[in-house]
């Protein structure tokens, strides 16, 4: 009895159109030198004008027998010619590389062991570089570990895609009518389903940069965006998150613009002492401010906010916070020495919302509408605590986000200017981070009791550490939100000293990974 063909482990499937002929045979090269051998090329000519190429193809065919060339007979465009390649190839994964790029040599051998290390991995991806005209390699991307919140803001898996061959075929390939976002289309698709998605923190690829390739120029191929944005709208259908996909500030970055179910209740809670300051040249009761903000730009209807105030804050304040809130207010005294921790969870006691969020006295609204836009994503399952997009007084980043690494927790991004895009547009997309300051955060009400609140032995520094990891730790996704804007007068209404101590106590009490998960470029 004769037994049917091994089938590979790695479909390799590049569609070619009209490359420049030496710079497609090194990319054949590429993978006839993988040190993985259990692999199989598919390369589709949709029909290319240069009559070299195909005899590049043709010629490569020859030399290894693992390599199959398709030719088209007329131009299908890069959606109907990556699916003939699906539809040819044979192995258990599907492995997405241009026509003009590169693989490393060790790429398919790395992907093997990550497989083998995950056998539910059905989708990996890699790091990634440019590789320029005069052969070097520049703009490293360090990425993510998966990160569902970015993927919806761009493509940032990119390359090396690896996927399941099996799941490929369930959501049925590449979509006519996405041309120039179809890998994002299509990944999009393959990780609603996906058992599990892996990062390999390896350069595996190398994407060339050659005049009118999107590597080179986000602007090369406009249609790709508005591409994009549809398949970032189909995908909020799909998965059920009511809200709409626009196009962002830059070329192929997309913004999920949420729609808050007015149903919710929400709770603000605003620890205060009443205290006052300069800000601007201007005299201000600081939790006066913050409480217009949530009244007047909130976005929210069904809001109740709760003011945790220690017993010497002035009746006058008290007074003038019931005029601005008016029915909306709840006072709850708070008696004792400072700890920003107990009056977080006291001020939590006192409030009914639905979602709770917590917020400094000392802040100030910019986006129209935040409160909304902060809640609105806790509606959808795993996302444990969202964060605001925090400025100093001169408009430059506060917070962005924590990264946490080798035993250190630092606000990301801090001092940069406004119109700072961050590295490879982390600051203008919303993304899951390691952790948020608790100047502006909000969660359900079950997190807050299924984590028992802010952790009364850190008082006055890394509570927000601990409340994020807490978090964190019960599988919950923590989203910074891009577009969610306020200004922060970083703690002007109290001692900013941080304890060695509590820096030890959250040491000890969490492992901090030698990289952060989402911003892995930082290093100390």
């Amino acid at each position: 009895m004769t037994r049917p063909p091994r089938r590979p482990l790695f479909s390799v499937v590049t569609p070619v159109y009209n490359p420049p002929v030496d710079v497609l045979a090194e990319m054949i090269a590429s993978v006839r030198e993988q040190e993985f051998a259990d692999w199989e090329l598919i390369l589709v000519d949709d029909n290319s004008p240069n009559p070299q190429v195909r005899i590049v193809l043709r010629n490569a065919a020859r030399r290894d027998r693992r390599i199959t060339v398709i030719e088209r007979p007329e131009n299908g465009r890069i959606v109907v010619t990556s699916n003939d390649g699906l539809a040819a190839a044979t192995g258990e994964f599907v492995v997405l590389v241009d026509h003009d790029d590169l693989l490393t040599p060790d790429a398919l051998q790395v992907m093997a062991d990550a497989i083998a290390a995950d056998p539910t991995a059905d989708y990996l991806y890699s790091d990634e570089d440019k590789l320029d005209a005069e052969g070097e390699f520049y703009d490293e991307f360090r990425k993510p570990d998966w990160s569902p919140e970015r993927l919806r803001a761009h493509m940032y898996t990119g390359h090396l895609s690896v996927l399941r061959a099996s799941l490929v075929e369930q959501v049925g390939g590449f979509r006519a009518g996405y041309d120039g976002s179809q890998d994002h289309d299509l990944v999009l698709r393959v990780t609603e389903l996906a058992r599990s998605v892996v990062h390999v923190p390896e350069i595996l690829y190398h994407w060339r940069v050659i005049p009118g390739s999107a590597a080179g120029d986000v602007d090369a191929k406009p249609y790709a965006w508005e591409a994009g944005r549809r398949a970032v709208a189909d995908h909020l259908d799909r998965v059920g998150i009511a809200g709409t996909a626009e196009f962002g500030s830059h070329p192929g970055y997309y913004r999920v613009v949420r729609t808050h179910d007015p149903s919710t209740t929400v709770s603000v809670v605003i620890p205060t002492r009443g205290s006052d300051g300069l800000v601007w040249g201007r005299r201000r009761v600081y939790v006066l401010d913050a409480v217009r903000s949530v009244v007047e730009s909130g976005g929210v209807d069904r809001v109740e906010i709760v003011v945790v105030h220690d017993l010497p804050t002035p009746q006058s304040v008290l007074d003038e916070l019931a005029e601005i809130a008016g029915d909306r207010l709840v006072l709850v005294p708070f008696s004792g020495p400072f700890n920003f921790s107990a009056k977080c969870n006291l001020g939590f006691l006192a409030s009914t919302g639905d979602v709770v969020v917590m917020l400094n006295d000392d802040v100030e609204a910019i986006s129209a509408n935040w409160l909304a836009d902060l809640v609105a994503p806790l509606a959808e399952p795993g996302v444990g605590l969202t964060g605001a997009h925090l400025l100093f007084t001169d408009s430059t980043v506060q917070h962005a986000g924590l990264i946490a690494l080798k035993d250190h927790y630092e606000h990301v991004f801090m001092g940069g200017p406004d119109d700072y895009l961050g590295y490879f547009g982390a600051l203008l997309v919303n993304r899951e981070c390691s952790g948020l300051t608790a100047a502006c955060v909000a969660l359900r009400r079950e997190v807050y009791e299924e984590v028992g609140g802010f952790c009364e032995e850190l008082p006055g520094s890394f509570n927000d550490v601990d409340f994020s990891f807490k978090i964190r730790s019960r599988g919950y996704r923590l989203v910074w939100l891009s577009e969610v804007r306020l200004f922060h007068f970083e703690s002007r209404t109290r001692d900013k000293t941080v304890q060695p101590w509590e820096h030890e106590f959250v040491i000890h009490r969490w492992e901090t990974p030698d990289v952060d998960p989402y911003l892995p470029a930082f290093t100390r």
